[in-house]
């Protein structure tokens, strides 16, 4: 015998919650915002323009105009846009204010009342933590938010929501929690949210961009991808696609991508929830859409994370021009040259670091191809140790140095650089609040409920391949994808591959000492390998191999964009099963 039928829910299923994106940072596509409100329709159109080198730059440009201080772009894209979203009802999100969030609100208001577009404006604050962490140099020190001040903006009517600094998932978060009416407590609805927005919120990345297997695709389709679009439901599960005829793709291979993009382990912790990375399934439903669902979340973290921006000193480089033959004698003779040079000067840079850049090929029929480059890059608190000091110490080598001396550019003065750090301060001492478009301020609770993530425990792996099938050297990008990024100073790189037999093969072989001895730059960096089955994929995560993180420039990929490229181009034996 069967039991009874459940009763039916006596609740109302609210229709889907279709939100885009249209930006993935300050300089993105600016016709994107255009392109996604005439493309197709949209409930939520949001915009991520931050990034921790983009805090440093407003914090300048504060310091030049304490009116400034948020993404100019947005508004100038708000002037040819605001009367298309007004028009279709569609409501904008973006944490395009930056250090100034109500000064953006502001403009956006005077944008509105000079174009005749009634508009109701709202903004989010309590990020900023600058006054609390004083000290030399130091620009900005903000929170990171999550979507609750958002929800509330939009649950009290508000058309257009800016804020300073929120979690990237935060704009997606906050618009469904707003739509469904998500409590705080409904951790898996939330977790499904975050994932889609951290799907969506590098843009064109989940459609294409800067995805390892481009190749499969007509390249025409990828000149101009569109961008994405996040169909959520109620339940937390989601679609990821794009609107029709715009060019790209979504397919399952783009979507791991970006999951994988600057994250680390199974948590993903944010102050609305922590997702389970380690909980999400991917399922192709049809040509450019992909569905998200299963994801799993726990309660949130009992900290906020705070970025801290501050001048960390000055930096300049000179790159040495070497031709022809005895590459290796001339970089050392120049080396040696400027090394003296610098021991006798007045104020020695206080780090000068050296990298030869094995550009040229024998017998080159360019001479651009006969040249190889050796980078010198000085670091110091005083400008004029890099500025005059090595300028003196290159130029003066010209007519005295190995034959065919020349350099790219001449040194210049010396630029400021950027340090970044994080700290973590209790979510109850952060003010989070929203700023009605009325004026009246609604202060957001900090979550009731937290927990403090430990590391998830290691899944077992999957049963390796036979033993004695016949390998063949040859890259690994043949049959794995990659995605790198920063973290502060960590870089990390997810990979991932498309079959079970290869995900067999991938999970046994692919160890930390091997990443290590496949990327030597990592040999003494601390390597941290996370384990995620349902996508197929590991995470490494490389300790502070970008030193004081992407504004320091501490390396030639400062934000280790291409750290994944280069390990799929390393060689290593394949089961041929496999290629």
């Amino acid at each position: 015998m069967t039991g009874p039928a459940p009763a039916p829910d006596p609740r109302p299923q609210l229709r889907p919650l279709r939100v885009g994106n249209a930006s993935g940072f300050y300089g993105d596509r600016f016709d994107a915002m255009r392109e996604m409100l005439t493309g197709g329709p949209l409930d939520v159109l949001t915009g991520d323009y931050l990034a921790e080198l983009t805090m440093l730059i407003l914090g300048r440009d504060r310091l030049k105009n304490p009116a400034g201080g948020y993404a100019r772009t947005f508004l100038r894209q708000l002037e040819e846009c605001l009367g298309l979203a007004h028009e279709g009802g569609v409501r904008i999100v973006a944490n395009a204010g930056g250090l100034n969030p109500a000064g953006l609100a502001d403009a956006v208001r005077e944008l509105a009342g000079r174009l005749g577009i009634p508009v109701r404006v709202a903004h989010v604050e309590g990020d900023d933590l600058t006054a609390r962490h004083p000290g030399p140099g130091n620009l900005a020190a903000h929170a990171y938010l999550g979507g609750g001040g958002i929800a509330v903006c939009l649950r009290e009517g508000a058309d257009v929501v800016v804020t300073g600094r929120v979690t990237d998932a935060a704009l997606v978060t906050g618009p469904a929690a707003a739509h469904f009416g998500w409590a705080p407590d409904a951790h898996d609805r939330l977790a499904g949210a975050v994932v889609a927005g951290h799907v969506l919120e590098c843009g064109t990345q989940a459609t294409g961009g800067n995805y390892a297997f481009f190749t499969e695709h007509d390249p025409a389709r990828l000149h101009h991808p569109g961008f994405p679009v996040a169909e959520l439901h109620e339940d937390g599960t989601s679609v990821i696609t794009k609107h029709d005829g715009t060019g790209g793709v979504v397919d399952l291979g783009t979507v791991t991508a970006q999951l994988l993009y600057e994250t680390s382990g199974a948590r993903y912790a944010g102050p609305d929830v922590t997702a389970r990375l380690d909980t999400v399934r991917l399922t192709q439903e049809g040509p450019d859409r992909v569905r998200i669902d299963g994801v799993r979340g726990e309660a949130p973290p009992p900290t906020l994370k705070v970025g801290l921006n501050r001048l960390g000193g000055f930096r300049n480089e000179v790159v040495f021009v070497l031709t022809g033959l005895d590459i290796g004698a001339k970089a050392a003779f120049v080396r040696a040259q400027l090394e003296a040079a610098l021991a006798g000067a007045k104020s020695r840079p206080a780090e000068v670091r050296w990298e030869l850049v094995r550009t040229d090929r024998p017998d080159a029929p360019t001479e651009e191809t006969a040249s190889a480059l050796l980078r010198l890059v000085v670091r110091d608190p005083d400008q004029e140790a890099v500025g005059r000091t090595i300028g003196a110490a290159a130029v003066e080598l010209a007519l005295g140095s190995y034959p065919g001396f020349h350099v790219l550019a001449p040194p210049g003065k010396g630029a400021p650089y950027g340090v970044f750090e994080d700290v973590y301060v209790p979510q109850a001492e952060v003010e989070h609040v929203a700023v009605l478009h009325d004026g009246r301020r609604v202060r957001v609770a900090p979550a009731a409920g937290t927990l403090v993530p430990e590391p998830a425990e290691e899944p077992p792996l999957p049963e390796p391949l036979p033993a004695g099938l016949p390998v063949r050297r040859a890259p690994l990008g043949l049959v794995a994808g990659a995605r790198s990024g920063d973290k502060g100073g960590n870089a990390n790189v997810g990979v991932w591959v498309r079959t079970d037999d290869a995900w067999r093969w991938l999970a046994h072989t692919l160890t930390t000492d091997r990443f290590r001895e496949l990327l030597p730059e990592t040999a003494e960096s601390t390597v941290v390998r996370h384990v995620l089955p349902t996508l197929r994929a590991l995470n490494f995560v490389v300790e502070g191999i970008l030193g004081e993180g992407v504004a320091a420039q501490h390396r030639f990929d400062p934000q280790a964009k291409a750290l994944g490229e280069w390990l799929r181009s390393r060689h290593l034996d394949i089961p041929e099963v496999l290629l």
